[in-house]
This record gives C-alpha cells, sequence and structure tokens, in this order.
C-alpha cells in the first residue's frame, strides 16, 4: 500500500476518534481524515466515494447496531478491487479469539491494538517515502 493520502476512522468512542485524530497530526499527516461514530454511515460513505484516495481505514471491532466484524463484512464487495484502499482493525481488544476472526477475513489486512500512536502512522505514512 501507498502512504495514505486520506484516514477513515470508524468507532462509536468520541474520545478515540479525537485522540486518534491527534495522532494522525502529531504524525505529521495533513490530509482528509473522517470520522465516523457507526457503521452504517462509514458504508453509506464507501458506497458513495469512488475510493480512488490511498485510503487507511480504522475500524473498531465494538459498536452498537453493526460491529466491526460485521462493517468488515458488508464493506468486503465496497473494497473489492480497491488496492488503495487499506482496512485495519483498531480496537481494545487483544482477544486471540478476535485477532483470529479478524485473520479470516481477508477485507482486514491488519489488527491494531488501541491506541493508536503518532510512531504507528509515521510508518505507515514513511511507506511512500
Amino acid at each position: 500500500m501507498a502512504a495514505p493520502a486520506r484516514f477513515i476512522l470508524i468507532d462509536d468512542s468520541d474520545a478515540d476518534n479525537v485522540y486518534h485524530e491527534i495522532m494522525i497530526r502529531r504524525a505529521g499527516f495533513t490530509g482528509e481524515v473522517r470520522v465516523f461514530d457507526n457503521g452504517v454511515d462509514a458504508l453509506n460513505f464507501l458506497r458513495d466515494d469512488p475510493l480512488a484516495l490511498p485510503t487507511c481505514i480504522f475500524l473498531d471491532i465494538n459498536m452498537p447496531v453493526l460491529d466491526g466484524f460485521e462493517v468488515a463484512h458488508q464493506a468486503t464487495d465496497l473494497l473489492s478491487g480497491k488496492p488503495a484502499t487499506v482496512l485495519l482493525m483498531l480496537t481494545s481488544s487483544d482477544a486471540p479469539q478476535d485477532r483470529q476472526r479478524a485473520a479470516e477475513l481477508p477485507v482486514i489486512q491488519g489488527y491494531v491494538t488501541k491506541p493508536l500512536t503518532a510512531d504507528m502512522v509515521r510508518r505507515m505514512l514513511a511507506r511512500d517515502a
């Protein structure tokens, strides 16, 4: 994956979204950061967006209505054939069963345990340098 030109945060926790956007900005990222507090709105956005920009989606597991696994499942067709878009679980769960379940969904390309740090983001941004 090329360095992201956009980040999408999907998490029902406002505090986590604010913190993670701060870490993305501290890493030096000046591009677009979109925040969705639920999977339904995020999926609607992904359906309407051409997903042409290199995009990193951080998806939480534990959310009401649609949990992260259901969002990932429903996003599979939307992200198919979109190599510039990478979906990563960003969760507080370090449970082996959650890691295994994420590994079994091809659309999920990584698993990150909260909190996201500026160093993690810098490494992602450096991939293109």
